[in-house]
């Protein structure tokens, strides 16, 4: 297993990616914190990993919050005595362009596409120092890496949040730290309705798939979730500051 006896904290990880990634990083051994602001969703998520025989816990928490945020993160790493895993999930899709976005929409977007990334990457910082090292993934976006039309709060904080991860990488990659960031392309979840409302519905983002993306299609949650354990586990062990897109060529 590549994740044994490693200690997991994962944010955003009631449905889609999160969840997909939790119970994958479970089955390779680790003992996944399943958290969301969602927390019957979370236990949910939990229970089928549990059902299966593997380790996983629950936390409620809105990681716009962040004392809460903060706190559940030194709970997790006081209570097992470690943290080697952090997958900072948790994002939020508001679609437009500059005269459609208002300025709180924008305060939201940072908030939970940024913001909430610093603070769970602060809290975790310590005990895996304690530790000797350990992976955070931060989940950006492949509109990290291209420009979206009229998407202007989701395309700007999603560059942000992979501009601070490369930043952070060079900071603690002395301390056997790395950050990395997951920079999925269209996934089939409902994290895609902004992008549905932005093109006209969804038959037009599915003809956008059909046509534009070199692989004509939309990649499963499970295609990401194999992404998210490799940059968990020391299969990665040389890479830090790296954006790992996975989005069939859409980026290209």
């Amino acid at each position: 297993m590549l994740l044994e006896n490693k200690v997991a904290f994962v944010t955003g990880a009631g449905s889609g990616i999160g969840a997909a990634g939790a119970r994958a990083m479970a089955r390779e051994g680790a003992h996944v914190f399943v958290t969301d602001r969602d927390g019957v969703a979370a236990r949910t998520v939990a229970e089928v990993i549990s059902s299966e025989g593997f380790r996983a816990d629950t936390i409620e928490v809105d990681v716009t919050d962040d004392e809460a945020l903060g706190r559940a993160i030194a709970s997790v790493a006081q209570n097992t005595g470690r943290l080697d895993v952090l997958h900072s999930h948790a994002g939020i899709q508001i679609e437009g362009k500059l005269e459609q976005v208002t300025v709180a929409e924008m305060d939201a977007s940072w908030a939970v596409n940024v913001r909430a990334h610093f603070v769970a990457a602060q809290a975790a910082i310590a005990p895996m120092r304690a530790h000797g090292g350990g992976s955070i993934i931060i989940t950006s976006s492949n509109s990290g890496v291209q420009i979206d039309r009229e998407m202007i709060a989701y395309a700007t904080t999603k560059h942000a949040v992979l501009a601070m991860t490369r930043q952070m990488a060079a900071d603690y990659g002395k301390d056997n730290i790395r950050f990395n960031a997951l920079c999925p392309g269209f996934i089939d979840t409902p994290f895609n309705r902004g992008f549905e409302t932005q093109m006209g519905g969804r038959d037009k983002l599915e003809d956008y798939i059909s046509e534009t993306i070199p692989m004509r299609r939309f990649g499963t949650v499970d295609e990401i979730a194999d992404g998210i354990v490799f940059l968990a586990s020391d299969r990665s062990s040389f890479m830090t500051g790296h954006a790992l897109i996975i989005d069939g060529g859409e980026s290209i």
